[in-house]
């Protein structure tokens, strides 16, 4: 078992972030120490280098949580598409070293710009999110998305928000009121009519990520007041224990 700070050290991912995916529920520990630190063991390791090859090929941590979390995930093919995500990124890196040990050696006048060509990797990045989207969440938004202008992407965001602002006119109210609990009702059906199905377990790990700190939170209280996230992710929780 390794405490939060040696996992840190070891991914070079920050003690701030490691706490923030605990919170969404993207990664676990897997006990706690007498003092209650988090402990990981090799299983949390291993979810954390998948985690770590998304956030590599720019997947929005929403969609991690959705696509790791699905019964189809397939990691042995995760680590086949970081080995090959690796060597792109290297040959990238060498073609820019050359192209700049280039110009050191014979001046600015050398323009060729073929080192910052990154079309085959961003050619892989965007076949790895093909096939590691290809959970029935992941398909859904992307058929929904596909037909909709940039205008009416922002439109659904701005109406979505506003549920959020509704949510800080209550948020001083109890979180299991009726009023409370119409209005997850209605997050969940925005969700499920413009972006995939929101099931419970679904909603459940949104909440979390809602009240888990991060753009989320600062968005959401922004439009509805300090505390509105943590209101909604409580109001949420009772949702689902009560549909579950």
């Amino acid at each position: 078992m390794m405490t939060v700070h040696e996992v840190s050290r070891l991914a070079g991912v920050s003690i701030r972030t490691l706490q923030y995916y605990d919170r969404i529920g993207l990664l676990r520990p897997a006990g706690y120490t007498d003092a209650g630190y988090r402990l990981y063991d090799d299983a949390q390791l291993e979810r954390l280098q998948c985690i770590l090859l998304f956030r590599e090929l720019e997947f929005p941590l929403k969609d991690i949580i959705a696509i790791m979390d699905s019964p189809d995930f397939d990691r042995s093919k995760a680590l086949e598409q970081q080995i090959e995500l690796l060597r792109l990124k290297k040959e990238h890196i060498e073609n820019l070293m050359n192209f700049a040990l280039g110009i050191k050696l014979t001046g600015v006048k050398n323009m060729d710009f073929k080192a910052f060509d990154r079309s085959k990797l961003d050619e892989y990045s965007r076949q790895a999110k093909e096939l590691y989207g290809n959970t029935p969440e992941y398909r859904q938004m992307q058929e929904k998305m596909k037909n909709r202008s940039k205008e009416e992407d922002n439109l659904l965001a701005d109406r979505f928000m506003l549920l959020f602002k509704e949510a800080g006119s209550i948020k001083d109210s109890d979180p299991a009121s009726p009023e409370a609990q119409d209005l997850v009702k209605r997050i969940q059906d925005f969700i499920t009519e413009n972006m995939y199905t929101c099931t419970t377990r679904i909603l459940r790990g949104l909440g979390k990520m809602y009240s888990g700190g991060g753009d989320f939170t600062q968005n959401i209280d922004e439009y509805g007041g300090a505390g509105t996230a943590d209101f909604v992710d409580r109001a949420i929780q009772i949702y689902c224990d009560k549909a579950e």
